[in-house]
């Protein structure tokens, strides 16, 4: 049987065709992504806006006739964190199932935390302790938890919400940093006593901000998920990618090799978010997954 999943994120629209493996195993046959921006200016206006709707439709009809090309039996589609947040939410439900035939779903943010968990360690054997770290263009999950997720959190830190909160100056100035950094830290400082992580717990990354320093830490001028799966990022490693990138205007980031065009503008404000994780929760190193939410999705409909 072959199925697929759609994941309608705040900066990202990504698709996941896959058919039945081998035991609990599924087989990918094909995994695309285009950054579409939904969620941008829904911070502020609470509303998707037309323009951003129109692109991100555009993508999903574009996957919806690749899916019944590849001959998918069932299909898949979420909205996360700019959904939630949105007013006019229903514009995005009803042009979804006019283009797809199936109603999307809205994922809380636990759903959406567990679901990325059950993704990030499906090919992990024998992992013990893991906290897995979402960094998402609205918010950021975060879980705890062994075989299963056992304590989650979503915070609503995403890349591109901050980004258009606190980063107006290019390149960002000191105050401007200091106030998204106050800011991350302190809801990551609450979730810290909510989620209770023992020490040694290995730290897990998914996502884009995530496997984007992957590949800027690879020097590959093309993104490639097969080098960047399972590498691992230091603290030190993290610390200067933030500190390089933030230290860039507009114009020279978008030269830097490797960096994707549609995270230019967010990536300072992911990386970021990403140090502070690290630093709060005292991680050395983080190890990249390539394996996420879309992976849960397709195990949750192959199950």
């Amino acid at each position: 049987m072959r199925v697929a999943a759609i994941d309608v994120g705040t900066n990202s629209t990504r698709l996941l065709v896959a058919e039945e493996g081998s035991g609990s195993a599924f087989r990918p046959i094909d995994r695309r992504m285009v950054i579409t921006r939904l969620g941008e200016g829904v911070d502020r206006t609470r509303a998707l806006s037309d323009r951003a709707l129109e692109r991100t439709l555009a993508i999903v009809a574009e996957y919806a006739a690749m899916c019944g090309e590849y001959g998918v039996e069932r299909l898949r589609v979420t909205g996360t964190s700019a959904v939630r947040d949105a007013r006019n939410q229903e514009d995005f439900f009803s042009g979804v199932e006019r283009l797809t035939g199936r109603s999307p779903e809205l994922l809380s943010g636990e759903t959406e935390a567990r679901t990325t968990f059950l993704g990030a360690v499906s090919d992990l054997a024998g992992h013990g302790s893991v906290l897995v770290v979402d960094i998402g263009g609205g918010s950021t999950e975060l879980i705890f938890g062994n075989e299963e997720p056992e304590r989650l959190v979503s915070l609503d830190l995403g890349c591109v919400r901050l980004f258009e909160k606190h980063l107006k100056s290019d390149p960002p100035t000191m105050e401007e940093l200091h106030s998204l950094r106050s800011e991350v830290v302190a809801g990551l400082d609450r979730a810290k006593d909510l989620l209770s992580v023992p020490p040694g717990a290995r730290l897990i990354g998914v996502a884009g901000t995530v496997t984007q320093l992957g590949a800027l830490k690879s020097g590959l001028a093309v993104y490639d998920p097969d080098v960047t799966h399972h590498m691992v990022l230091s603290h030190g490693d993290v610390r200067r990618l933030a500190r390089r990138l933030g230290s860039l205007p507009f114009a020279k980031r978008r030269r830097v090799k490797g960096l994707e065009a549609g995270r230019v503008d967010v990536i300072v404000a992911g990386a970021e978010i990403l140090l502070a994780v690290m630093e709060v929760f005292d991680a050395a190193e983080i190890l990249v997954s390539e394996k996420d939410i879309l992976d849960g999705l397709v195990i949750e409909l192959l199950n």
